[in-house]
């Protein structure tokens, strides 16, 4: 089931289990996984981009190991905050995953991520190459940690 408002799927959520994080690319998906408390977002993996059933079945297969209770997507919005075709695709897949799975999905704005993420990467001295590796992920994991910390606000004033 597709959740728009973050506060929904917050209360959407089974308690105790992790939420994964993605950050779809054309080439790659970045993969971050949140603890059981829902407080700190990880790195995971970087998955190479095929054909969706592949791609499906990677994440699938890893939420069922994981355990995980939801599925965040990074919405790639324009600088102005309207919808291109990057979100159309974005949303597309989302579409597509919920026909394989009950878990609730929902997105997060995920402008300047991979920005953050190579900051984040160059403070830590990370080199080219591996900057290159984990970029996707360590995105991943800065887009799940926005939803971590809007939850937890969103707990905290209830």
């Amino acid at each position: 089931m597709i959740i728009e408002d973050i506060q929904e799927l917050g209360a959407a959520l089974p308690k105790g289990k992790p939420i994964i994080g993605l950050d779809l690319g054309e080439k790659t998906i970045g993969v971050a996984i949140s603890d059981r408390l829902l407080s700190v977002a990880s790195p995971h993996e970087t998955v190479q981009r095929k054909k969706f059933g592949l791609d499906a079945a990677r994440l699938l297969e890893i939420t069922a190991s994981r355990e995980v209770g939801g599925i965040i997507l990074g919405l790639p919005r324009n600088m102005d905050g309207s919808e291109g075709p990057r979100c159309q695709s974005t949303r597309a897949f989302a579409r597509n995953l919920e026909r394989l799975t009950p878990l609730p999905i929902g997105f997060w704005d995920e402008r300047l991520s991979t920005v953050a993420a190579e900051r984040a990467l160059l403070e830590a001295d990370a080199t080219r190459k591996r900057r290159k590796q984990v970029i996707d992920n360590v995105a991943a994991a800065y887009i799940l940690q926005g939803v971590l910390d809007r939850l937890r606000h969103v707990r905290a004033a209830l």
